[in-house]
């Protein structure tokens, strides 16, 4: 069994097509198809249920798939090690995260200091996030929703306020601060379900005993921020998803407390390559610098 056939064989059982895998990986598909019918030679059962031209991974296949994946991760967290023992300035860094509003600016920064170093940005649920990790398939991952599974740590890289926007001229639009349970009626402009951000917004709307009618729902918070000001509904928003000031009225919530944390998790079980924890250690100082200067802000404004 060769290092070669379980790369061939990772690429043709997540594709389940012969022409495409060989594309991918740059060969021709008879070489591609002798290789893999070889490695079913070696392991003495068939990986695959042929029908035609089409193939499907059967129960043999899936289960070493799995192993074929643990080793190959493990070979590649082996050579980062050694290529961080030798020195080198660069490597690489597969982050998943539900939004990247927040991290745009802090990626743009990292990436201005650490040119050498290569991103792969996934988006994906809360879910879907923590068997990305688990599998090794990222290795860092940013959420504002925790994760827990065995093995799995966490570190706060920013806390948020979450204010109430309100439209332009609206009954609120003078006031500073408002309790939840103040506009139980007004109409609701939020995120589409199961978004982590609105998973968030409903647990504030049901701890302040109020179940509004969302008559929109989007998946971006520049869309909530346009919809509020065209009158559609009040909103429910993040106060570091702002870039400056908003064009309409936001209000403190004074009840119930309002505050989203976003952690950075990993799996302490995985090896965490240099640039991961470079990049996993700055958007903490990043965001805190952030935090200090908003607080500055605020006792001198």
């Amino acid at each position: 069994m060769e290092l070669l056939q379980l790369q061939y064989f990772r690429t043709v059982a997540k594709l389940e097509h012969m022409t495409r895998a060989a594309e991918q990986l740059n060969i021709v598909q008879p070489a591609l198809s002798k290789t893999i019918s070889r490695l079913e030679e070696d392991l003495g059962v068939p990986l695959f249920d042929r029908r035609g031209r089409q193939i499907r991974l059967n129960s043999f296949g899936k289960a070493f798939l799995k192993r074929v994946e643990a080793a190959l991760n493990l070979l590649e967290e082996g050579r980062q090690e050694l290529a961080e023992m030798a020195g080198l300035e660069r490597g690489s860094v597969h982050l998943t995260t539900s939004s990247l509003d927040l991290l745009a600016e802090p990626l743009s920064a990292f990436v201005a200091r650490h040119p050498k170093v290569s991103f792969r940005i996934t988006q994906a649920s809360t879910e879907e996030m923590a068997v990305l990790i688990e599998e090794g398939e990222a290795v860092l991952g940013f959420t504002a929703l925790p994760i827990e599974r065995p093995g799995f740590q966490a570190v706060t890289a920013l806390s948020e306020e979450v204010y109430l926007a309100v439209p332009p001229g609206h009954r609120l639009a003078f006031r500073k601060s408002v309790q939840l349970r103040e506009v139980a009626d007004e109409p609701f402009i939020g995120y589409k379900e199961n978004f982590p951000y609105q998973r968030m917004n409903e647990s504030f709307l049901r701890e302040a005993g109020i179940s509004p009618t969302f008559v929109c729902r989007v998946d971006e918070p520049s869309a909530i921020t346009r919809l509020v000001q065209a009158g559609l509904g009040v909103a429910l928003i993040g106060g570091c998803s702002r870039s400056g000031p908003l064009p309409l009225p936001t209000l403190s919530i004074e009840s119930p407390v309002c505050r989203r944390h976003f952690r950075i998790v990993w799996d302490e079980r995985r090896y965490l390559s240099l640039a991961a924890r470079q990049f996993r250690d700055f958007i903490v100082a990043y965001f805190s610098g952030k935090e200090t200067e908003a607080n500055d802000t605020e006792k001198t404004g």
